[in-house]
């Protein structure tokens, strides 16, 4: 070793001595606070720690919702005040009451100067939960968590006269139609308007006079606020009598008429009420039973079609419509039009076209209408695309004519609309010719491109049988159209083919088919439904 190593040896020997001579330093003390509970506390550590060990090492317990400031992770320093805020939530709810409505509905049955209380008003029940949060002890303001209507509010429906007076129109046979859920008749004249039920609860499902229109049957719905199908059948012996309405067995019906050309006859098909949409479940079955006129008794019953899956959308049910003798049946379905096959006890389809995709929770059938003699149907067919679109999507709905063989299919009216609802008028005898001749009436879109949608504007056409001479005899150019949610389809002929009664604007018409003058006969508002019998 040389003498320069050594002495470097020796120095830092030396160092080495010095220092481990020394007293060891002190390490600074962490005093930190602890507030929970009221209390303040402090404690002292050598070292530094995160928050939530130094609660664990104070053996501070916590609540799930306690909240700690600074937040756990944080390292304690000199000086730290830790606060723990107690948290509690706890959920109260109250009931109020939804305040009932006031309806006031113009009625004519009422007397001037009198109002009907047709249903008392009941208040809906609402509960409200809120949140209720407390800290450290001190109660929060409440906040509101959810909001539900245990009980819908009934609203009370008073029936008053209506405020004006209309002239009275002569009436040839008798004209019956719904009002406010209740059946009104006239015959002769609209001074002679009476009702003939009085507890607002018709379904409009079912609403057919008999030829002679003596004899009504109808549907009360039964369904108590449901909204599965449930309904009743139910018979007016004698119209123009004071008769009570006697209830008949059959339930839950979709269709049912007067049989043509036989003595108390009713047919009817029927359905499975169901919650989900559209409220049943159709049966597509068919009925034919014969009453004892004076009670409703049952006297026979036989079924005619058999139940079935209905085709495509089937469970809507399929449209029945007799001919004018009673002796064939034709039928409607989503995807063609066709005649019942008595032996098969089937519905067969003979004129074919795409199912329309309404994109919507409905599905829609075309009428049906005879014409006098039973040699043809008018109705309304979905047409072929007329762009790019699927056949389903097509926009044109044609007016067509067919026999009962399906022998031929002609086009009447091309994009007449989807509600073009052909009738075929009574046969009359014109001064000018020997032979039985009629009309044809039917509604024809005024956009047909559009004529899909319920508030689509219509125009009533009348033409010759074959189509010929059609005009526009209601409403006026300048005025709005009907339309499929004001009831456009419910139109019917007069017995002696001179006038059509239709509903527009929620009110009764009559329009003369040959001047196209128009006489409103209601005035509440409600209207639907009219029959015209002779």
């Amino acid at each position: 070793m040389t003498f320069r190593s050594l002495c470097l040896f020796c120095v830092s020997l030396l160092l080495l001595l010095l220092t481990s001579c020394r007293p060891p330093e002190e390490r600074p003390s962490l005093l930190v606070s602890l507030v929970a509970d009221g209390v303040e506390r402090t404690y002292a550590y050598d070292y530094p720690v995160t928050v939530e060990q130094f609660l664990i090492d104070a053996e501070v317990e916590r609540a799930e919702l306690d909240r700690v400031n600074p937040p756990l992770y944080t390292q304690i320093t000199d000086g730290m005040r830790v606060t723990i805020v107690r948290v509690s939530e706890s959920t109260e709810c109250q009931r109020e009451d939804i305040p009932y409505q006031v309806e006031t509905i113009p009625s004519e049955a009422v007397p001037a100067g009198e109002e009907f209380l047709g249903r008392a008003g009941q208040n809906g029940v609402r509960e409200i939960c809120y949140r209720i949060r407390t800290e450290d002890g001190l109660r929060l303001d409440p906040v509101q968590i959810s909001s539900t209507v245990i009980t819908e509010p009934q609203n009370e429906i008073v029936y008053v006269r209506p405020s004006t007076e209309l002239d009275p129109v002569p009436i040839n046979g008798t004209l019956a139609y719904i009002s406010n859920g209740n059946v009104w008749i006239m015959r002769g004249s609209t001074e002679t308007k009476r009702t003939l039920t009085n507890t607002s609860d018709l379904d409009q499902r079912v609403f057919s006079l008999s030829p002679d229109g003596r004899r009504l049957i109808f549907t009360r719905d039964t369904s108590g606020g449901s909204a599965a199908l449930s309904n009743q059948l139910w018979y007016i012996p004698d119209t123009t009598l004071d008769a009570a309405p006697i209830q008949l067995v059959p339930t839950n019906l979709l269709y049912a008429e007067w049989l043509p050309g036989a003595e108390n006859t009713i047919s009817y098909s029927t359905a499975e009420g169901r919650e989900t949409s559209p409220g049943w479940r159709a049966l597509n079955d068919l009925w034919v039973m014969r009453i004892a006129p004076n009670n409703g008794d049952i006297l026979d019953i036989s079924e005619v079609v058999a139940e079935s899956a209905g085709g495509i959308f089937g469970w809507w049910g399929t449209r029945y419509q007799w001919s004018p003798d009673g002796t064939q049946l034709a039928c409607a379905r989503a995807d063609g039009v066709g005649f019942v096959d008595f032996e098969a006890r089937a519905c067969v389809i003979t004129l074919s076209f795409a199912y329309y995709n309404t994109s919507g929770d409905w599905s829609w059938r075309t009428t049906l209408d005879w014409s006098p003699d039973g040699a043809l149907l008018a109705s309304t067919v979905h047409g072929l695309p007329v762009g790019d679109e699927a056949p389903e999507n097509s926009p044109a709905f044609h007016l067509t004519v067919t026999d009962f063989e399906g022998a031929f299919a002609t086009n009447l009216v091309e994009n007449a609309g989807i509600w073009s609802t052909p009738r075929y008028s009574p046969l009359i005898t014109l001064p000018d010719s020997p032979y039985p001749q009629g009309y044809l009436a039917y509604l024809r879109a005024r956009d047909w491109s559009n004529s899909i949608n319920d508030l689509a504007q219509y125009d009533l056409v009348v033409a010759d049988r074959d189509g010929s001479n059609a005009r526009v005899i209601f409403p006026q150019p300048d005025q709005a159209g009907l339309t499929a949610r004001g009831f456009a389809q419910d139109y019917v002929w007069s017995p002696d083919a001179t006038q059509i009664a239709l509903i527009y604007q929620g009110n009764l018409w009559v329009v003369n088919v040959t001047t196209g003058a128009a006489q409103q006969i209601t005035l509440d508002g409600a209207a639907s439904k009219p029959l015209w019998t002779r």
